[in-house]
């Protein structure tokens, strides 16, 4: 069965199954559709990946932004514990130096010379 009889006064129109041939204008008309289809889902397509793009670059900047604060606080803290380290060595001096005064004011932590003594 390709199709409904087609007879004078036109009461009966052919219907193309899907394995006979689509004549030129109904190909035409079909084609038009699909090419408007087609660019109907490519514009949204398009808007789409343009707008998971700019979600994309939205998040990688902040991700950028995020990581230069996190450095901006780390270097801070470096310098803080730099500065922390260069007083406490100084501080350790200070406190070296005076042991060894105390020390060497003390006589308990005198030298002694046993030769002299038993002499």
């Amino acid at each position: 069965m390709e199709g409904v009889l087609e007879e004078e006064d036109s009461t009966f129109t052919n219907i193309p199954l899907a394995d006979d041939t689509v004549d030129s204008g109904s190909a035409a008309l079909h084609s038009k559709q699909e090419k408007e289809y087609f660019t109907m889902n490519s514009d949204m397509d398009g808007d789409t990946e343009n707008q998971v793009e700019l979600e994309e670059k939205t998040r990688l900047i902040n991700q950028v932004l995020e990581l230069q604060h996190t450095l901006e606080d780390l270097s801070a803290r470096v310098d803080a514990v730099k500065e922390e380290n260069l007083k406490l060595k100084s501080e350790n001096q200070v406190l070296g130096q005076y042991i060894e005064n105390l020390m060497s004011a003390s006589s308990v932590f005198q030298t002694t010379d046993t030769k002299s003594k038993r002499k």
